[in-house]
């Protein structure tokens, strides 16, 4: 019995695991036996993917942590998110028992898990019996296990009968994803972290690492090589004002700049012919650049023609190790996906990939967005695999041993599709797992109205306060990091594991038992009765991944990776000789031998023209808002990061708008002067910074507070459906002016 359970937990908790008999079908739950004096766990904020060292005390729980000296991401560094992260386990509003909304009164009150467990599955099956497998949908997560990632998605796909379920890594990755895909036949960030200390050029687009990622930063100063950093970057960033060169480009320049370098390079015949001679496409792409001269570019990129001539002759030069790295700047764009294409492709011609110190490299932004790119079983099928695809469908199914009908052929709207389908009303209900999109989702203010469209809302989450929570028919409190196990994937494809470090309150469950429990009563708990743990259900989707690029199956178990520092995918079983291979390489680069995922065994080199701005301003909003993250100490919608006393201390509590001191002295604002700032969506007040490193015309405000998103703009890029948080036109004004 759940009761049962509950009680068991009140004494010393370790990694060892016994079986949990009783009618919910808990699986292996941890044991009360001997805990060691340490544990390690990557940590749950970040895809940067350090180990942390946990101090335990004699009952097994984390009392202190510190950085892990040997673990090769980050050496002994963390970042202040990381040396807090035990905090938020212990904030007030930790949800502790399932809440039930009274339709009553539309208050919440407390219930017991069996009631939840009812209304759970009464609200779906009405909804599909009612309406069909595409009624209801699932928003996800790149912040828990892929182990419990893979599980809701094969329970809500394979088991339940529906179709629609997507994650939140759509917000961060999906134009990554993509460009990979497309360029290489497979989602395959080709680089090491070694690669920031061999590199002769580092070339970082739309990346801020001494805010985003700071141990990536340590990990770039640590190069010896004396490289020559370039930030490409509207706003002069703490990274860029530390970088040898900052190209201040004009928002959204960038695909227009590589073209041009493109241009450059191979009218100055600076490709590598070997590389070029692996490509498919080089011959229409030579054409297509042709129009994008160093000066007919310079207007739109705000970069001059001999700026834009010099890079070409540096990110080109024969014997250099060139490498580029984007995140949001590039991902969060309405051309997203040909922007990181347009990099693929400079690493292409010039042959910088496949090497030391090279590569067209994507930063991934959650702890397990990774995981969740393989794992998740959204709009591509567990493993990898693609849910069109027979072939596919059929070695799912065998090796999850269910009936290849159970698995669609059709494959998931997207997120943003997805939330567009509840708005028209063809959504009913909405099951989202550890995140918060009623803050973090482009132009929020929509997601007000889109709830009275929706017949059944379940939140399950570690907070009870969360934006999303607080809107929720049917709250279940989940655990968080540092109370389960389970394996991320970081941004250099390495495995590593998570332990739990002590007890959840309450009645809080983990995800993974939760999903069994929900298993069990729909009625669908055979199909995954050998799901009785996280290891159990990691073997199970390790040996999914046999043959697929991301083949794991060298992996034997979670010590294995322990003891191993993580393991970057792929490690198959075996080696070219059939021996077994127990022991990776610590660094291990993708396309070293220059075959690519493709039926070719060619990259593609693919473009398109540049697109115009979805919303650029204009007399009525003359500013382009610009987002992103504000300091170290913040995470995403600070659900986590704000439960800590210390953290708090590290950033401004309120929101605040970067403005060029120019600006505010033409529209008269004062320093920290409350202002509105307000698109054609929504209007909220900040606290205004003067800041040259912002160019004229421009604003910025971190991505943290709630208000942020009322404003951005609903354009989404049309290969990856990432959304644009990255540029929409507002106007400013002093608070006491009013607004529009």
């Amino acid at each position: 019995m759940i009761e049962e359970l509950l009680k068991s937990r009140q004494g010393p908790l370790t990694e060892d695991l016994v079986q949990e008999p009783g009618e919910f079908g808990l699986g292996k739950v941890p044991a009360r036996l001997k805990p060691a004096a340490t544990t390690t766990s990557i940590c749950g904020y970040c895809a940067t993917g350090c180990q942390l060292k946990l101090h335990l005390d004699r009952d097994g729980n984390a009392i202190n942590l510190s950085p892990q000296a040997s673990y090769p991401v980050n050496l002994g560094m963390a970042c202040p998110k990381g040396w807090q992260a035990l905090d938020p386990l212990t904030a007030d509003d930790r949800g502790t028992v399932p809440l039930l909304r009274d339709p009553a009164t539309g208050q919440r009150k407390p219930v017991d898990w069996e009631t939840a467990l009812g209304v759970f599955v009464d609200g779906f099956r009405s909804i599909q019996d009612k309406h069909g497998r595409d009624a209801a949908a699932f928003l996800s997560t790149g912040q828990i296990p892929f182990e419990e990632m893979a599980f809701l998605g094969c329970l809500w796909k394979f088991g339940m009968g529906f179709l629609h379920g997507d994650a939140n890594t759509r917000q961060c990755m999906a134009t990554a994803v993509t460009a990979y895909k497309q360029s290489f036949g497979f989602d395959a960030p080709p680089a090491t972290y070694a690669d920031f200390e061999e590199s002769d050029v580092i070339v970082l687009v739309g990346a801020n690492l001494c805010i985003a990622h700071p141990i990536l930063w340590q990990r770039v100063m640590r190069n010896r090589r004396n490289p020559k950093i370039i930030v490409i970057d509207p706003r002069s960033t703490e990274t860029a004002q530390a970088a040898n060169l900052h190209l201040p480009i004009r928002p959204k320049g960038d695909l227009p700049l590589y073209y041009a370098l493109a241009h450059c390079i191979l009218r100055d015949g600076r490709i590598d012919e070997a590389s070029v001679a692996r490509t498919e496409g080089y011959a229409e792409f030579a054409e297509f650049v042709k129009a994008f001269t160093p000066q007919s570019v310079s207007d739109v990129t705000g970069i001059a023609a001999e700026t834009i001539e010099q890079l070409a002759a540096t990110v080109s030069e024969p014997g250099k190790r060139v490498s580029w790295w984007w995140t949001m700047g590039v991902n969060q764009s309405h051309e997203g996906v040909r922007t990181a294409q347009a990099i693929i492709n400079l690493c292409l011609i010039t042959g910088n990939i496949g090497r030391p110190g090279t590569g067209p490299n994507s930063i991934t932004g959650q702890c397990n967005a990774m995981g969740s790119r393989l794992f998740s079983n959204t709009t591509s099928m567990v493993g990898g695999h693609d849910f069109a695809n027979q072939a596919h469908r059929e070695k799912v199914a065998r090796r999850l041993g269910i009936g290849e009908d159970r698995i669609p052929k059709d494959t998931s709207l997207e997120y943003d599709r997805i939330l567009a389908a509840a708005e028209a009303g063809e959504i009913k209900g909405l099951w989202i797992v550890a995140t918060n999109p009623f803050h973090s989702w482009i132009d929020s203010g929509r997601l007000a109205a889109l709830r009275d469209k929706l017949e059944f809302l379940v939140v399950q989450d570690m907070y009870h306060s969360t934006e999303s929570a607080t809107e929720a028919d049917l709250f279940l409190p989940a655990a968080g990091w540092g109370e389960k196990s389970g394996c991320f994937i970081n941004s250099e494809r390495r495995i590593g594991t998570i332990k739990p470090v002590r007890w959840p309150p309450g009645q809080t469950l983990s995800d993974f038992r939760i999903f069994r429990l929900i298993a069990n009563a729909w009625g669908c708990a055979d199909m995954f009765s050998e799901w009785t743990d996280t290891e159990s259900a990691f073997r199970i989707l390790r040996d999914l991944t046999e043959d697929q690029p991301c083949d794991i199956t060298g992996i034997t178990d979670y010590e294995h990776l322990d003891r191993m520092g993580g393991i970057q995918w792929p490690f198959p079983a075996r080696t070219e000789t059939g021996d077994a291979d127990t022991e990776p390489a610590p660094e291990r680069r993708l396309f070293e031998d220059e075959n690519y995922y493709t039926d070719s065994g060619k990259a593609k080199i693919l473009f398109s023209p540049p697109s115009a701005l979805p919303e650029p301003p204009d007399t009525g909003y003359p500013f382009l808002m610009l987002t992103g993250r504000g300091t170290s100490s913040q995470w995403h919608t600070q659900s986590r990061t704000s439960k800590s006393d210390i953290l708090r201390k590290l950033y401004p509590a309120g929101a605040y708008v970067e403005i060029h001191p120019e600006d505010a002295a033409e529209f008269g604002i004062e320093p920290n002067q409350a202002v509105n700032v307000s698109s054609r969506r929504g209007t909220m007040t900040a606290s205004a910074y003067l800041a040259p490193t912002v160019q004229r015309g421009h604003i910025f405000i971190p991505m943290h507070y709630p208000e942020v998103n009322r404003l951005t703009h609903p354009s989404f890029d049309p290969h990856s459906r990432q959304p644009n948080y990255k540029a929409c036109a507002v106007t400013i004004r002093p608070a006491s002016a009013g607004h529009r």
